[in-house]
């Protein structure tokens, strides 16, 4: 832990005014320092992930409807799925690998 100081990031402000909106900071919390019980090196938090799960894994598909209105999970019932491939500005349709299973 170390003495308290102006925090880095919002430079004490606390946050960021928008508008009416006031977006707190998120590396102090919003209180416009660090340090003590405030450090957020201490606070345990682990990184973000590095990306959304895929779509085919979303927890909308343990509901029964939703399970029940779409035939597949990858291509939704159109038996295509599409890959982007941003380096090389390509997109490439190919027959979906659970519908043609």
């Amino acid at each position: 832990m170390t003495d308290p100081i102006t925090c880095p990031e919002c430079e004490g402000r606390k946050g960021q005014r928008l508008g009416e909106l006031f977006l707190a900071c998120r590396f102090c919390g919003g209180l416009g320092w660090v340090g003590g019980r405030n450090e957020p090196a201490e606070r345990g938090e682990c990184p973000p992930p590095a990306g959304p799960p895929p779509v085919w894994e979303h927890r909308v598909w343990q509901e029964p409807a939703v399970a029940a209105a779409l035939l597949c999970r990858y291509c939704l019932g159109s038996r295509q799925v599409t890959t982007m491939n941003e380096e090389a500005r390509t997109m490439t349709m190919a027959a979906c690998p659970e519908c043609a299973a």
